[in-house]
């Protein structure tokens, strides 16, 4: 049986350090930033750690549903979802995360853009 990314890259743990190291970055972004004022990030990170998990094929699951209704009235531009993907695919890099899981977990990210800008 083949090994997941999940597996690959470390499972829960090494996945919050990867989407910890995101936020990190997010957070100094002078576009996004303004996206996470008074948000609770500690409660954030779980939460992202369980989506970026499932892409991962690990045993998380959210809905496109939650997705939708967690980012409604957040007012995500598409310029803020360009930039939030090019931050992860750079934290991905700096994780270590080869160049064709990388991409196949931005393309993913990509995929759910529908779903949380308006």
């Amino acid at each position: 049986m083949a090994q997941s990314m999940f597996e690959k890259y470390g499972g829960f743990a090494e996945v919050r350090k990867v989407v910890s190291a995101f936020y990190d970055e997010v957070l100094d972004d002078n576009l996004l930033q303004r996206h996470f004022v008074g948000v609770n990030m500690r409660q954030l990170i779980d939460h992202q750690t369980k989506m970026i998990s499932s892409l991962l094929g690990g045993p998380a699951h959210l809905s496109k549903e939650e997705l939708a209704r967690a980012h409604r009235r957040r007012e995500i531009t598409e310029e803020d979802y360009d930039r939030l993907c090019d931050i992860l695919d750079e934290t991905l890099d700096d994780a270590g995360f080869e160049d064709a899981d990388r991409d196949a977990v931005v393309r993913e990210v990509e995929n759910l853009r529908s779903f949380i800008v308006e």
